[in-house]
């Protein structure tokens, strides 16, 4: 054997790199802190370490600003290529927008007009409809 180093034997890629090639991720090095930081799930379990290695047949869920994504791995990647080549690597399962009626935390943050508390105007025309004085 040589000095060299070999490629990892079997289907098995890291899942940074996994993501960098399929263009999920800019870099490696923004996939490994998205990974670190608890964006990343696979298989439904959350995974901290870059060095994480997936195979063909994962479920890998990646929580990204705005939307969620979930991929099925098709195979590994040996280069970033242009999205053509990246799209062959993955099946992407991720639920469409009408599907998804989860509210963004914008969303979330602003009410309706007439939700949530009275104000004092509103207050005092209850407080007039409800009580016993007529």
């Amino acid at each position: 054997m040589s000095g060299e180093t070999q490629p990892p034997s079997g289907p098995r890629q890291r899942i940074d790199k996994w993501l960098f090639f399929t263009r999920m991720s800019k870099s490696r090095s923004l996939a490994q802190g998205q990974i670190q930081t608890g964006h990343v799930r696979i298989n439904g379990e959350r995974v901290n370490q870059p060095s994480h290695q997936i195979k063909p047949g994962d479920k890998v869920e990646l929580s990204l600003d705005r939307r969620e994504i979930v991929l099925i791995v098709k195979s590994g990647g040996h280069r970033r290529g242009p999205f053509e080549e990246a799209r062959l690597l993955y099946d992407d399962i991720s639920p469409t927008a009408e599907d998804r009626k989860r509210l963004t935390p914008y969303e979330q943050a602003t009410r309706e007009s007439g939700a949530g508390r009275p104000t004092k105007k509103e207050r005092r025309a209850i407080d007039r409809l409800m009580s016993d004085e007529d």
